[in-house]
């Protein structure tokens, strides 16, 4: 009865026009039996031309109108309803997450106990802001919490709002919270998903004039809305996510009342990492050989989505090698394809690859036996993105801030390259342009911004403008800076030099195989006494051209 009663209210419209058609022909007819015979026949003769005429006319105004608004309809809102049946994604079927789903049981309950919690007076939450890096679950948590409340779901993007006319995302926005409300008045509640929410949602903007843009006016209408959900009648609640800064989201979206409640969907860790590969490797032949927990070590910072990618690229490598099974050098080269990008042909002269391979030796060895945190993912001739020949690294667990050793360490990485040379040819090339550019950067930084210089400078010097920074100040600060360069220089260069043999391996080696994976770097590294025990994320360390 409801539904009925729903349906009538929507189309008032409607209904009213077929009641004055169906009076209008009985009046014809009625009119048509008066009349004599032969001027009867003369007016039912000549309906089907009027018929023809009118849907001439009305197909060439609708076609006029198309042509001038665009395929016309600006205000038509795609709506979607995802029934709860057809979303078979439960938190069971959520792999990790495990704090992001924390939060939502709590949500899924309020909205199951809604009854209860308006019987003591309170309100369940209207808004829930889903936030992390891109390709993290936020999408598919916000479905599995419909599936779990066993209500309606309408999706929509932040883009699908947005026009150069306005007043347009205003009206869909109108349309999809009315659709909202109707579906909650139906089934008892409705969950309203709006993913990147940051294209209606930033900071607003405003003219001298008093006015602002399209999207102001999206976003005024959404503060609306929210502002007008009443919970005791239509229990409409809103999920947004986004891959962007909280900061960047206008202050009145985040006010209570609006988005209450803020769930972080972060970056897997390693037990989730295992779980994702062992989930997306078994709808993949593999070999037996692949294991899981070596994989997770080596995805340190990639996202759920990135993790399905690698073992998607790595099917259709081995797919081209016309192999029936993957096996981890599928993987790997996955990994560099998506890391590192395609690899590029360069013809190098021997000479130049003999130096290419002590630059990228020297680089490989100093990550390898001395970095706090880090180890040396794959060392490499071949090019890849322009450059000659690149060592990448990896954490062997996630980090999120680093102390002074290991930002001297990073340093001295980024120096070995050009000593490498300098000891072997006692001389350099413009290959270590990019380590001096990267071990200037962070030796500035920690002087002009972090206090970890050794001379007392405490503060971030940054935020004085230079024009009232007195000269003699940045001298000193300056001075400072070549200090912490000139000291790692002088370390990483009487380290080289008594590991210099297992420079020479790795370079043997690498001219040889023109590349080596971490396995067989440890086999290097063994064949001359040295041994590393540090595993695990990927940044790079190249030779640019």
């Amino acid at each position: 009865m409801r539904k009925l009663k729903l349906f009538f209210k929507n189309n008032k419209i409607w209904c009213t026009i077929v009641i004055i058609l169906f009076v209008l022909v009985i009046l014809s007819i009625y009119g048509l039996s008066k009349l004599e015979s032969f001027y009867r026949v003369m007016t039912l003769a000549t309906i089907p031309i009027q018929i023809l005429l009118v849907f001439v006319s009305a197909a060439v105004f609708v076609f006029m109108y198309m042509i001038s608004f665009r395929e016309g309809g600006f205000t038509n809102l795609k709506k979607r309803r995802i029934k709860t049946k057809n979303i078979e994604i439960s938190f069971k079927k959520v792999i990790g997450l495990e704090e992001a789903k924390k939060e939502s049981l709590e949500v899924v309950q309020l909205i199951k106990d809604r009854k209860q919690v308006q019987k003591i007076g309170g309100k369940i939450i209207k808004g829930i802001l889903l936030m992390g890096p891109p390709g993290c679950g936020k999408t598919l948590l916000a479905e599995a919490i419909a599936a779990e409340c066993k209500v309606p779901f309408i999706s929509m993007a932040g883009s699908e709002f947005v026009e150069m006319f306005v007043g347009v995302g205003a009206s869909r926005v109108r349309n999809l919270f009315k659709k909202a409300r109707e579906y909650a008045y139906t089934e008892g509640a409705c969950i309203v998903f709006i993913d990147e929410i940051e294209v209606i949602g930033r900071g607003r903007t405003f003219s001298y004039m008093g006015g602002g843009e399209e999207t102001n006016s999206t976003q005024n209408q959404l503060l609306v809305e929210m502002d007008g959900l009443d919970n005791k009648k239509s229990n409409v609640i809103v999920i947004a996510a986004t891959n962007a800064d909280e900061n960047v989201l206008d202050k009145a979206l985040l006010r209570s009342g609006r988005f209450d409640r803020k769930i972080t969907v972060g970056l897997p860790n390693l037990r989730t990492r295992e779980q994702l590969f062992d989930f997306y490797l078994k709808k993949v032949k593999v070999v037996p050989e692949v294991k899981v927990d070596r994989l997770a070590k080596k995805t340190v910072y990639k996202s759920p989505a990135d993790i399905e990618n690698i073992v998607k690229e790595a099917a259709l490598i081995a797919t081209r090698k016309k192999k029936e099974f993957i096996d981890m050098k599928d993987i790997s080269e996955s990994m560099d394809r998506i890391d590192l990008g395609l690899e590029t042909h360069i013809d190098m002269t021997p000479k130049e690859l003999e130096i290419t391979a002590y630059h990228e030796a020297g680089h490989a060895t100093t990550i390898y036996l001395m970095h706090p945190t880090d180890d040396v993912f794959k060392v490499t001739l071949k090019s890849h993105q322009g450059s000659l020949g690149l060592v990448a690294r990896l954490p062997k667990e996630e980090l999120h801030s680093e102390n002074k050793n290991e930002l001297l360490a990073d340093i001295m990485v980024s120096l070995a390259g050009y000593v490498a040379e300098k000891i072997k040819y006692n001389t350099t090339t413009t290959g270590v342009s990019a380590d001096f550019k990267r071990a200037m950067t962070i030796a500035n930084t920690m002087v002009w911004n972090l206090g970890m210089g050794s001379k007392g400078f405490v503060g971030d010097f940054s935020v004085i403008s230079k024009e009232k920074m007195s000269q003699r100040l940045k001298e000193k600060l300056n001075n400072e800076t070549m200090s912490i360069i000139n000291s790692c220089y002088s370390k990483v260069e009487k380290f080289l030099k008594a590991n210099w043999d297992a420079v020479e391996a790795i370079v043997k080696r690498l001219i040889k195989d023109k590349e080596l994976d971490f396995d067989e770097l440890e086999e290097v590294m063994e064949t001359v006494g040295k041994r590393n025990s540090k595993t695990g994320g990927l940044i790079v360390s190249g030779f640019k051209e």
